[in-house]
């Protein structure tokens, strides 16, 4: 007798039903959580969203249905939030297009790490009691997600709450994936009290109250931080530059002379406001400028900072050669030909008026596919086979989470002073410390602190979300930032190619912006602040808490299937 593995059984009348039925839930819980992100402003569905999805789950015995009802649910989240990924809107470049298309069914596979751990709980512990431990995993997924090569944790839950500033002000505590622990545990007792509110009044009553704490306590403690927290009086007048360059035409190939041209004058009107530190967006220019093949445009760079006696950050593609005995990164490129390694970089650099020394930053979270392919180091042939056409898909990783000395001077020598003349002695008004996130790296808080530690006064990023056109991804990114702020109690500045540029305070409220797709700039008197609050002392104790005991899960879930097996 043949049996057809792959061959279904045929439903019913009224288990179609029932199938089409819990479709339609999933699709609205998805929606739900998706129209929680940013532009929309409804993070509130975030409390509620995943309610419906709990009653599809609950029902379903097998792995297999629950984990199919999950990845349903979480396509959905994901198409309504991050729909934006593959630039479909400008650009058009068939490989980002293919790149985010993929990434509209591969991002979903994640979200079924907490689905099967919670069938792995219902095997060891009580159906009732195991959902319980879903906030936990749901917390190991998003923290296992960070860490991965292919990561994309642009969901994390706690990112989608910028809006409703209150309540993100514990992110000082527990940080971002903290407040996802808390949406989802809400999520799980109002689950708990509309089950059983037509059968356990006293039960639902008691579980509606327990969502009731869990959600004012946060409330509670951010209306008390809004008020009680001292913002420095020590500042830093800093001039954003948003030069609006068209990034596709950008890197097919332009003059760099025109460019260097844009952000001189707009650079020139922010000093004339003030700005005593300059910021430039990422790859401000499309080339390796401090490589040795620009000599004209990098002394015309040096020559304007020098005459306005001004430091500037900027992002820019950076290369760096290595003799034969010099120690060389695992992931660094070999020219075969001239018998040399080199390294190239997403980067953000310090350049400092009085100095060639730059300082440099390599990028260390690269954008999957965008800007470096996941596993290459071990797949090498993936690299060859994987090209953005843009040129962008081979940079390589970021070393060190470095931290520019920054000088502020308090002296302006006359235009025309000679190139690198030394125009008097440079007084240095004050030093500040400051880091150089560039772009995708913002959504990940535990690089941020790492950062802070280092004794960052200032979180400054460059960014160039142009690729994905006036859509929510920008506004997306820009409100992720606020989280960054409110974690690590610290301002952040924004240099965006083609906007959002943007100040933000450190309670996570910005105070102001640029439209997208704009050219000019900002300068703004930006609050330096110093200490370390709990969560960067601590950021990684929910995370690994949540992770530990989702592998003592798992663990105990094959030794029982172990068990089972040999022990009948």
């Amino acid at each position: 007798m043949k049996i057809n593995i792959f061959k279904k059984a045929a439903l019913s009348a009224e288990e179609k039903k029932r199938r089409n039925k819990d479709r339609l839930i999933l699709i609205l819980s998805g929606a739900l959580m998706g129209f929680s992100f940013p532009p929309f402003p409804f993070p509130f569905l975030m409390f509620a969203g995943l309610i419906p999805y709990f009653f599809v789950i609950e029902r379903k015995e097998k792995l297999i249905d629950i984990n199919r009802a999950t990845y349903l649910m979480a396509f959905v989240f994901t198409l309504t939030s991050v729909y934006w990924v593959g630039a479909w809107q400008v650009g058009r470049d068939p490989f980002l297009m293919i790149a985010g298309g993929l990434l509209m069914f591969i991002n979903p596979i994640f979200f079924l790490i907490p689905s099967t751990l919670l069938y792995f709980a219902r095997k060891i512990f009580k159906p009732a009691l195991a959902l319980f431990f879903f906030p936990l995993f749901w917390i190991t997924y998003e923290y296992f997600y960070m860490i991965t090569d292919a990561s994309f944790p642009w969901l994390t839950l706690g990112n989608g709450l910028a809006y409703f500033n209150t309540f993100i002000q514990i992110a000082d505590i527990i940080g971002a994936v903290g407040l996802s622990l808390i949406v989802v545990l809400l999520n799980v007792f109002l689950y708990k009290c509309i089950l059983l509110f037509k059968t356990e009044k006293r039960n639902s009553y008691l579980f509606g109250a327990a969502a009731f704490v869990v959600f004012i306590v946060p409330v509670i403690y951010g209306a008390y931080r809004i008020n009680t927290i001292k913002i420095s009086t020590k500042t830093v007048k800093a001039g954003l530059i948003q030069p609006d360059l068209d990034p596709y035409e950008k890197w097919a190939g332009g003059s760099i002379d025109d460019m260097a041209d844009d952000y001189f004058a707009l650079s020139q009107q922010a000093l004339n406001k003030g700005a005593e530190l300059l910021v430039w967006p990422e790859t401000a220019f499309p080339v390796y400028l401090f490589g040795g093949h620009h000599p004209g445009t990098a002394g015309k760079l040096y020559h304007f900072l020098q005459s306005n006696n001004v430091s500037l950050l900027t992002g820019m593609p950076d290369i760096i050669y290595y003799p034969p005995n010099a120690k060389i990164p695992a992931d660094a490129k070999d020219n075969e030909i001239d018998g040399f390694h080199y390294a190239t970089y997403n980067a953000a650099m310090l350049v400092d008026p009085h100095t060639f020394d730059l300082q440099r930053y390599g990028k260390m979270k690269l954008v999957p596919f965008g800007e470096r392919v996941p596993f290459v180091t071990a797949l090498p042939f993936l690299g060859s086979m994987l090209k953005w056409g843009v040129g962008l898909s081979g940079w390589n990783v970021g070393q060190d989470t470095s931290v520019f000395n920054v000088n502020i001077y308090n002296t302006t020598p006359k235009n025309n002073a000679s190139f690198f003349a030394q125009p008097g002695s440079p007084v240095v008004k004050q030093k500040i410390k400051i880091n150089g996130i560039i772009c995708y790296e913002s959504i990940y808080p535990y690089l941020i602190a790492e950062f802070t530690k280092k004794g960052s006064e200032l979180i400054t990023v460059v960014t160039n979300d142009s690729w994905y056109g006036n859509s929510s991804g920008p506004y997306q990114h820009k409100e992720i930032s606020a989280l960054r702020a409110v974690e690590n109690r610290r301002s952040v500045i924004r240099a965006a190619n083609g906007g959002i540029s943007c100040y933000i305070n450190p309670l996570g409220k910005t105070e102001t912006a640029t439209q997208m797709y704009t050219k000019g700039f900002l300068v703004c008197d930006v609050a330096l602040q110093s200490g370390l609050t709990f969560f960067v002392q601590h950021s990684l104790l929910i995370p690994v808490g949540a992770s530990v005991f989702s592998l003592w899960v798992v663990g105990l879930y094959i030794l029982l299937a172990l068990k089972r097996k040999f022990y009948k």
